[in-house]
């Protein structure tokens, strides 16, 4: 009818269906043959099993990570994989960040300070690496040519600060951050700011707003923001994960400001008992790392993801008395019954647990390592590495500091 021969017609098609492939390979880095891609903090807990996962699917993965003492007692970690190019640098050095990033395809930004505590006392470390170090990212980034289809950054649940909550007469609440004067008396629960009654936490979405209690909370955010701001104004598509309490293989035994898993996990081989502050009913989403790493690869491939954030956790809601118990049982000593101090310490929250309704129907994340496994294997691997209980220390410092109360 319009003069379009049968011949003509196939060309077409062929033509629009490698337009739609070329869009497709845009919008969906997985569908590409081998990735040039860039772990910043990739020698980490997170980040060795990031790498681990990309390279056992084909992919040319570059490290680029400082190996802070803190967390390596200034060794290269043994578990980096063989395949990975390693280059020892820091994301606060400009030029450093700058040759890293030439040629790769795809960024995973998981280099940062980790320690809720410390954060509140070494405000200029924390910030120069988590806020600066993601600047200098983006930064090089819409200044120079660059290959980059997209950036992940891990984000965090502090945040939130507080999780979210429902009072039985008020509906859903936002109440205030505990005072001090509230913790002094022990009432370690949060309150309706309506009726005053006691609120119970439900499941906290990604449209909570943030109120950050923590320096540490503060720098994420900031990562966060720079990641998101920076990705939509130039084109680049950026993706923001809130990881939850992230507990696994790998994570340091030696640092007193890491995960609450790993701190007892520490005490437990050195025979002492888990120290828990306020009343151990204090609650949290404990995410396996191989859960994290799953979330990872699925933003990567996943167009869906652009410009998002997301919650990643399991939707679960346990508490830290619940944890110690757990390894207590794993590790056979009981006997070291945790020690209940009715103490606090500023900048904590009481509760927070995922809902990840987003991440599931937008990218198809399902957490499949339940907490009894999880705790199991972390036992099992503690059992292969020496650990040096530093926690004393590190509450001291916490109580010289007033943060301690």
């Amino acid at each position: 009818m319009l003069g379009i021969s049968d011949g003509n017609l196939g060309e077409i098609f062929r033509e629009a269906l490698q337009v739609a492939t070329f869009i497709k390979t845009r919008s969906n880095p997985s569908s590409m043959a081998t990735q040039q891609i860039l772990v910043t903090g990739g020698a980490g807990f997170i980040g060795s099993f990031t790498v681990d996962a990309l390279i056992k699917e084909g992919h040319e993965v570059t490290i680029f990570d400082s190996i802070e003492p803190q967390v390596h007692s200034k060794s290269i970690p043994s578990y980096i994989n063989p395949n990975a190019k390693l280059i020892r640098g820091d994301v606060t050095d400009y030029n450093q960040l700058k040759q890293a990033i030439k040629d790769k395809d795809i960024i995973f930004h998981l280099a940062a300070m980790v320690g809720v505590g410390q954060s509140m006392y070494q405000i200029s470390r924390y910030m120069k690496v988590n806020t600066m170090g993601t600047a200098n990212l983006f930064d090089i980034l819409v200044n120079n040519n660059h290959d980059i289809k997209k950036v992940i950054t891990a984000s965090s649940m502090s945040t939130y600060g507080e999780g979210s909550y429902e009072c039985e007469d008020c509906g859903n609440v936002s109440p205030k951050v505990r005072t001090e004067s509230q913790m002094q008396k022990k009432d370690w629960e949060l309150h309706c700011p309506k009726c005053k009654k006691t609120v119970k936490p439900i499941p906290t979405k990604e449209s909570k707003a943030q109120e950050c209690t923590s320096i540490y909370a503060l720098a994420k955010k900031d990562q966060e923001e720079i990641t998101l701001i920076t990705g939509k104004a130039f084109g680049i598509p950026v993706v923001a994960l809130r990881y939850f309490n992230v507990y696994g293989p790998r994570q340091s035994l030696n640092n007193p400001y890491t995960g609450v898993a790993a701190i007892f996990m520490s005490m437990i081989k050195n025979s002492h008992p888990p120290m828990i502050f306020e009343d151990g009913k204090q609650s949290r989403d404990f995410t396996s790392v191989h859960d994290i790493t799953q979330a990872n690869l699925l933003s990567m491939k996943s167009s869906a993801a652009d410009y998002e954030v997301f919650n990643v956790g399991t939707g679960r809601q346990l508490t830290i008395n619940d944890v110690a118990q757990t390894l207590l049982k794993l590790h056979k000593k009981e006997e070291l019954k945790p020690v209940i101090v009715n103490k606090f310490r500023k900048g904590d929250i009481r509760h927070c647990y995922a809902d990840i309704s987003k991440i599931h129907s937008k990218i198809g994340f399902e957490p499949k390592v339940r907490f009894e496994e999880g705790m199991k294997e972390l036992a099992e691997w503690s059992q292969t590495v020496k650990a040096e209980d530093r926690s004393t220390a590190a509450t001291q410092e916490l109580r010289e500091k007033g943060l301690v109360k």
